[in-house]
């Protein structure tokens, strides 16, 4: 398993990761930095498993459920 892209929001603040499995199926993870931890990065909601069969349905599925996110212009 492994991160294949890391998504910020504007404020650097939010990050969505996309993660590829070894089986080949996608998820994503969200993590949120506050100062007051020292700006380290924490998991705030894992929707890694089952997984999605491709990047694009991952991203697809992390913009209907996290509210800040969006999906990136390609």
């Amino acid at each position: 398993m492994g991160v294949i892209q890391s998504i910020e929001d504007a404020e650097g603040l939010r990050c969505i990761d996309i993660i590829q499995h070894a089986d080949s199926r996608f998820g994503f993870k969200e993590f949120r930095r506050d100062p007051e931890d020292g700006g380290r990065w924490t998991l705030i909601a894992d929707y890694s498993r089952p997984g999605w069969d491709t990047k694009d349905e991952a991203l697809r599925r992390a913009a209907s459920v996290v509210r800040w996110f969006t999906l990136p212009n390609t």
